[in-house]
């Protein structure tokens, strides 16, 4: 496989298992009242509720070991192909000079990679939230795979898709729009190993900061879709509810119905609540991962 598929896979690896602890603070305060009416208050809760923040390094953190790595791989490689089709002649440099257009076609290069890497996301976002915000000392990324596998099939794995595709089409085009056009005003032709190489991590920490407050309230919304709970369906009555089956219909709210219901009930600030955590494990996260791409992609195209 191509130098950018490896340098991709195991960069974005490398990412999740740094950001991983600050992700479920994260993810726990984008969730808000959804997390607390997912369960119910009993004292095996309140007990278990403490060991999953010890465990803050691992929780949720199986999927998107596993699954980021060829996220981040399909990620750079369709965006480095989308690129080449856009601006044949470009290449990438020590010292990249880029135009306004070339800065544009970078960006719609990435949205391409963020709609891309979809495929990949949209069920591994699922799995971590869900089992980020699960309360029970007993879930796992595998057995909240396997239940949705069994309860929705392919389908179920794929909720919040839509919403997911939209964040990662946005979040990645700025992703790597802020990361050349960073690069280009702080690279000289001067610079030694040590200095780019720290500009690199510079650039790729502002990358990712830049990023995420670009997309922070879908995320919000993201998250809130995939972890809310089932709501009670229309009742209905006669001879219609004889042919129906004893259980209660369930049905969720679509991602416009949990925007409105949060901004309704917790005000605007709620869709940036938690930018603080996430700027920070940004910043942490997306400097190791650029560092780590540079430097594959320097050491496998020797």
């Amino acid at each position: 496989m191509s130098a950018d598929f490896w340098a991709g896979y195991l960069s974005g690896a490398a990412g999740i298992i740094i950001g991983n602890p600050l992700d479920l603070i994260k993810t726990r305060l984008q969730a808000g009242k959804n997390l607390a009416s997912n369960v119910q208050a009993t004292s095996t809760t309140v007990a278990t509720a403490p060991q999953k923040f010890e465990n803050a390094g691992t929780t949720g953190s199986t999927a998107p070991i596993l699954t980021y790595g060829a996220l981040n791989a399909l990620l750079f490689v369709t965006y480095n192909r989308t690129l080449t089709l856009l601006s044949p002649s470009s290449q990438h440099t020590t010292t990249p000079y880029y135009t306004a257009a070339d800065l544009s076609k970078i960006f719609l290069a990435g949205a391409t990679g963020g709609l891309a890497s979809f495929v990949v996301s949209a069920p591994t976002e699922l799995i971590k939230c869900r089992a980020q915000v699960s309360t029970c000392s007993t879930t796992t990324s595998w057995s909240v795979a396997r239940d949705v596998w069994r309860k929705e099939g392919v389908r179920g794995l794929y909720y919040g898709g839509g919403i997911t595709s939209v964040r990662d089409a946005v979040g990645y085009g700025f992703y790597f729009w802020s990361y050349e056009w960073s690069k280009q005003a702080w690279s000289s032709p001067d610079d030694s190993d040590r200095d780019r190489a720290l500009k690199v991590l510079l650039c790729g920490g502002l990358a990712g900061v830049i990023t995420w407050a670009s997309i922070f309230p879908l995320d919000v919304v993201k998250t809130r879709v995939q972890t809310q709970i089932l709501h009670p369906g229309p009742v209905r009555g006669g001879e219609e509810s004889a042919l129906l089956q004893p259980d209660p219909q369930t049905s969720r709210l679509s991602a416009v119905d949990i925007a409105r219901q949060a901004y309704r009930t917790e005000g605007a600030g709620v869709f940036f609540r938690g930018l603080g955590i996430c700027s920070i494990r940004a910043f942490v996260v997306n400097a190791v991962q650029w560092a780590v791409y540079e430097w594959m992609m320097k050491l496998l195209q020797q």
